[in-house]
């Protein structure tokens, strides 16, 4: 099981999420309680070693805009939360960067579609939120099937097993499951997520 852990601001957290086995780690860099700096991520990367993948959050920005920043950072993921087009997707590999495209549940049929993107991640109505969902409902998507796709949304140490159980993805993401307060990351309760996931 894939494992992402989202919304690292400090070097513990991520040295936690790491040393947990975590196979991926967020930054966000867009208007939220997580948000960091450009600065701060070239920071925190020096704790990221080889095979962990170091990806940026945007949410809304344009896409351009996100790989500019991305690519300050010193990031070659970006993970983007908007309306996007298959052209877009082009966009961010003719930056030579590589994507993790977000969609809701509720989206169309047509978004569960492979755009070429490296990654897609299903997220619940409200992303970010921290709610669960009907996972199960995955289930049946045709577009999903053989797919390496990550699942988020309401996910903790408690629900990871039975969510990906029921819902077929390949990963999972988590960040508001793993904080003891918005924006404050649990480095007990990662240790325990990504035991969770993986076990």
């Amino acid at each position: 099981m894939f494992v992402k852990v989202c919304g690292l601001s400090t070097p513990e957290s991520v040295r936690e999420a790491v040393k947990a086995g975590a196979d991926a780690v967020g930054f966000v860099l867009t208007a939220s309680p997580r948000v960091v700096s450009p600065s701060q991520v070239s920071t925190l990367l020096a704790d990221v070693p080889e095979g962990v993948l170091a990806v940026g959050v945007f949410r809304h920005e344009p896409v351009a805009d996100a790989i500019a920043i991305a690519r300050s950072a010193g990031l070659e993921w970006v993970q983007l939360h908007a309306d996007l087009t298959p052209e877009d997707v082009t966009t961010v590999h003719d930056a030579g960067m590589k994507l993790i495209r977000a969609v809701t549940m509720a989206a169309t049929a047509d978004a569960f579609a492979d755009w070429g993107e490296e990654l897609l991640l299903i997220d619940a109505a409200v992303p970010g939120s921290g709610q669960a969902w009907d996972y199960a409902s995955m289930v049946d998507v045709t577009a999903l099937q053989d797919r390496k796709w990550l699942l988020a949304g309401g996910l903790d140490p408690d629900t990871v097993a039975h969510a990906t159980a029921a819902s077929g993805a390949w990963g999972v993401d988590v960040s508001s499951g793993v904080e003891v307060s918005r924006g404050v990351k649990d480095l007990a309760k990662i240790r325990a997520f990504v035991k969770a996931a993986k076990g």
